[in-house]
Order: C-alpha cells, then structure tokens, then sequence
C-alpha cells in the first residue's frame, strides 16, 4: 500500500481503452495506478498490490457471482468502488457507500476515489442486525438464531444480511441477485429459490424470511 502521494488505485476493467483512459486521469491527480484486465484475478490482484482503493468493473457480462465479496474481502480495509448501472437505492447500500453509475466522466471517477479514500470502509463499523430471534453480526459475519450459531456460506451470509438490512419490504429475485451475487453475475432467478430455502433450513422454524407470492421474498422483522 502507498504511503505517500495520491494512494495506489488498483482499477479492475476489461476494456484496455477504458483502462487507459482512466488510469491517464487518475495519475494526472498523483495516483500511482495498476490495471487488472481480467475481473477473475482481481481478489488476488488486491492482496498483491495492497491498493489504497479499488476500482472493479462489474458492468461485464459472465462474471464470478460472488466477486465483489471476494475483492472486498481481498481488499481490506481498502474500500471498493464498484462501477455499474442504475440501481435500486437498497441494492446500492449493498454494493456500499462507494458506487458510479455508468455513463460518468472520469473526472467523476477522480472524485469518488478521492471521496472514498477520505472516507475508508464504513461497513467495518456496522453493528449487529437483529430480527426477532435472529442476530447477523456484519464484522464477524456470525448468525444466531436463539442460542444456536447457523453455520452459513459466503452467499447466504450476504443474501441474509441484505434482508436483514432492509426488513419488511419485498424484493424481487432479480433485485436480490443483484444484491447478494452482484450485478451481471449472470445466475437465474431459481438461484435466489435455492439459497432462501437453505437459509431456511439452517435457521429452522422461527426463520423471518416470507414469500410473496408472484413477487418474491421479505424479511419480517
């Protein structure tokens, strides 16, 4: 990680055009900058480089499901800017504070990486979230219902706390795909069946999580 100067930004976009483009903006602000062509290394770019913020395309088509996780996760406690198109503002909250939307000009850019190194990674502070006898703790990413600790993957650990953060309002599964898998992750919709009806099963009968029919999925608080 940078010590001095702008910071080292690690921006992860496929386009070479693009890249450059953006890499040409941001040293011309004093950022030392690497370039990660293919999204995939991207988490291992992260740990590598130890970048002061990272700039990860998720606009692509066919990327990992779980990517902006795993390059967030890679990244710590460097935040991550994830570049894509309009969102549902809920959705946005679970990408994180630091978000563009295309179409944006690269002195836009310039000043989200600015913004977002001013401000860090505010969800390591996240306290826990709490639904009946349900816990999520963010940081630790521990689930308790009752007494019993649930024992959850990656995807329904980020699919949970997506409801658990927005109880009481219906989402569609495309809205949840968009927020537990990343948009253009490219999964179906019966993907979302299938991990609500593990969380399910792993959280038991006092589970807060109701289906509307025709729509989709809520969170009962």
């Amino acid at each position: 990680m940078t010590t001095d100067g702008g910071g080292l930004v690690l921006v992860v976009e496929h386009d070479p055009a693009v890249a450059e483009l953006q890499r040409r903006y941001l040293a011309r602000e004093g950022f030392d900058v690497e370039i990660e062509p293919e999204p995939a290394r991207a988490p291992a770019a992260a740990r590598r480089s130890r970048p002061d913020v990272v700039v990860l395309d998720l606009s692509a088509s066919a990327l990992p499901a779980d990517l902006y996780r795993r390059v967030t996760e890679a990244a710590r406690p460097a935040p991550v800017i994830a570049v894509t198109g309009h969102l549902d503002p809920a959705i946005g909250r679970a990408l994180g504070e630091h978000r563009v939307d295309r179409p944006f000009g690269p002195r836009v850019l310039v000043a989200a990486v600015a913004e977002a190194l001013r401000r860090g990674v505010p969800a390591e502070t996240a306290g826990p979230l709490r639904a009946g006898p349900l816990a999520l703790d963010p940081r630790g990413r521990v689930a308790v219902i009752g007494d019993r600790r649930v024992t959850l993957t990656g995807t329904e650990f980020d699919l949970l706390e997506f409801l658990m953060g927005n109880p009481g309002r219906v989402y569609t599964r495309e809205q949840l795909l968009d927020a537990a898998w990343g948009p253009g992750a490219g999964a179906g919709s019966r993907t979302v069946d299938v991990h609500v009806a593990q969380l399910r099963a792993k959280l038991g009968e006092r589970n807060p999580i109701r289906t509307v029919r025709g729509v989709g999925y809520v969170l009962d608080a």
